[in-house]
């Protein structure tokens, strides 16, 4: 190739260099012009001085220094084998070498001694190729002592990602303390608390005698205020392990009173002093489940949207149709409680409890409540699942409430609400569930806002002109309780510390029987039924996001297909587990 210059034509033979090096190896490969011999054992390979020294840092200093290397005819390289100093000269000499899973380590080990960098990451990307939960340990460590950044990260990323197989192998019962406690410290890991306390005890147990000094501190590591309340009394609280240890009871003793605020009906929902974050590997996925599909046709689908991807995905079915359930979320799992059973040309109205676990995409039967009731409302508070109002098996409007624990799993009764209303708007704040508006049996709005005590068991209410909703959802969004529409377009800001509310951006549509949920810092709305300017009546499959911070509505796209009566909810996941992508 020519390159024009102001005075000539510059020559360039882009073949030059690589055919040099073929006759270089040509002539180590004839003994030509040869003067040092490398030697590994009995075995040694007859190389050129200058070659060796202008690829290698390592031999540059070994051959233009005043080392007894410089002028020997042979030159022993301790700690590499005649198999792997084969395959490094090679490289020398051609610029190739075969990685396989069989040379890699040795390999690497002689790159890093004789200074040969690109043989040296190249090592690194294959390893990196062959990572699995099963090996990503072992080649932690091994990056550790290579001092090989891009492997170490790599290993790190994989066994903090798929942390529950990770615990599985036997490569976790071999990591030191300290080891150990960064992996379970670090925010990335991906798991869930109890996976996490599991693994820390496996590890305990493999070698008691020499662990038992470090279960203090790493006790620690386990977020314990995530673990589910029955199963940190069950598993964790009784460990007998524990038990024995007094500094480990002074860990689970404030644990437990940080449970006791995060899941007791009378503690306060500021959070506790010493609160720990859940770990950032957990995201808020959108959960629409049953309500009416097209053509009005009650469905069992279950759909989930993820913001990061902006994709929806296909769930397992409800395990039947039902029409007016109620659903909640707690601890990570759906509850779907009583509505109107659908099917085979009858309907019954129900007191069935579903539960869903997204790690698992299955359902089970949880224990049924107190009494069937349809167009009721639920919310989850702590451990407390409190089921309210709607109507019963003889059609009557009802003003009963019911609460299930989920550490007892057991329903109980509670005192009923002050005026039996029909489809209000329900949302938990500040230890008080406050109902507003609704319709009474004339199916006539009521102007009121009920709120029940928690702690203490009873009602109160207040009348108010600025209610007039049906049929409409309400969540918490920072420190007000957001009524979203209701036949209306409004949208209504309630704070409780003030007792006041506040008109924010009107949606753009009239809506009644849509769903809306909170993820991050915004308000998600979806489908619905919408009045037009006619005044009739469509299905909606609008999906719809408010912004409080700009008062502001954007449209997400749409749903899937039309839906409406359907639940909507926010769900905590860790993706990987719960096999998202």
């Amino acid at each position: 190739m020519d390159e024009e210059s102001p005075d000539g034509v510059v020559f360039k033979d882009d073949s030059f260099s690589s055919d040099l090096l073929r006759q270089l190896n040509d002539l180590r490969q004839s003994k030509t012009l040869t003067d040092v011999n490398i030697c590994s054992g009995a075995w040694e390979v007859p190389c050129h001085r200058n070659v060796l020294a202008s690829s290698s840092p390592y031999f540059k200093a070994m051959f233009c220094s005043h080392f007894r290397e410089s002028t020997e005819a042979k030159v022993w390289l301790r700690g590499i084998s005649a198999t792997t100093l084969e395959q490094v000269v090679t490289y020398v000499y051609t610029g190739e070498v075969h990685i396989t899973a069989a040379n890699v380590l040795p390999l690497m080990e002689a790159a890093a001694m004789l200074q040969y960098p690109r043989v040296f990451e190249a090592c690194s990307s294959y390893l990196q190729s062959q990572l699995a939960p099963s090996n990503c340990l072992g080649l932690a460590r091994l990056a550790e002592i290579l001092n090989c950044e891009s492997l170490k990260e790599k290993a790190r990323e994989v066994a903090l990602s798929r942390f529950p197989e990770v615990a599985a192998s036997a490569d976790l019962k071999e990591l030191c303390a300290a080891e150990l406690r960064d992996y379970l410290g670090d925010d990335r890991l991906c798991g869930e608390e109890e996976k996490v306390f599991e693994a820390l005890m496996a590890w305990v147990r493999h070698d008691l005698e020499a662990r038992w000094p470090h279960m203090q501190e790493l006790l620690r590591q386990v977020r314990l205020p995530y673990i589910h309340p029955a199963y940190f009394h069950h598993f964790i609280a009784n460990e007998a392990l524990l038990q024995a240890s007094p500094a480990c009871q002074a860990v689970l003793e404030t644990a437990r009173k940080q449970m006791f605020s995060l899941y007791s009906p009378s503690s306060r929902d500021c959070q506790p002093p010493g609160h720990i974050p859940p770990r950032s590997c957990y995201q808020d996925c959108l959960l629409l489940l049953g309500g009416q599909k097209d053509s009005q046709q009650t469905t069992r689908d279950v759909l989930l949207y993820s913001v990061q991807t902006g994709q929806w995905q296909s769930l397992a079915k409800l395990p039947t149709r039902l029409y007016k359930a109620s659903a909640v979320t707690l601890h990570r799992s759906v509850y779907v409680l009583g509505g109107v059973a659908v099917g085979e040309g009858k309907s019954v109205i129900c007191g069935s409890v579903y539960i869903f676990s997204l790690k698992l995409n299955r359902w089970r039967q949880g224990e049924p409540m107190l009494a069937a009731r349809y167009s009721h409302r639920s919310a989850a508070h702590r451990n407390f699942i409190f089921s309210i109002g709607g109507t019963g098996e003889g059609q009557e409007l009802l003003g009963s409430m019911e609460r299930y624990d989920s550490v007892c799993d057991a329903w109980e009764s509670m005192a009923g609400m002050p005026v039996a209303v029909l489809q209000p708007a329900v949302a938990v704040k500040d230890q008080r569930l406050y109902l507003f508006g609704g319709e009474d049996i004339m199916q006539n709005p009521v102007r009121l806002v009920q709120v029940y005590h928690i702690s203490r068991n009873t009602w109160f209410k207040m009348e108010t002109r600025m209610i007039k909703n049906v049929c409409a959802p309400a969540v918490v969004l920072g420190e007000r309780i957001v009524i979203v529409g209701g036949y209306t377009r409004r949208i209504l800001a309630y704070d409780p510390q003030a007792n006041k509310f506040v008109k924010c951006a009107d949606m753009k549509d009239r809506r009644m029987h849509h769903g809306a949920a909170v993820m991050g810092d915004k308000l998600y709305v979806t489908g619905g039924r919408r009045l037009t300017t006619d005044c009739s009546i469509e299905d909606s499959a609008s999906f719809d996001c408010y912004d409080p911070e700009t008062d502001t509505w954007t449209s997400q796209g749409q749903l899937p297909h039309t839906l409406f009566d359907h639940a909507c909810l926010t769900l905590q996941c860790i993706p990987h587990a719960a096999g998202l992508t």
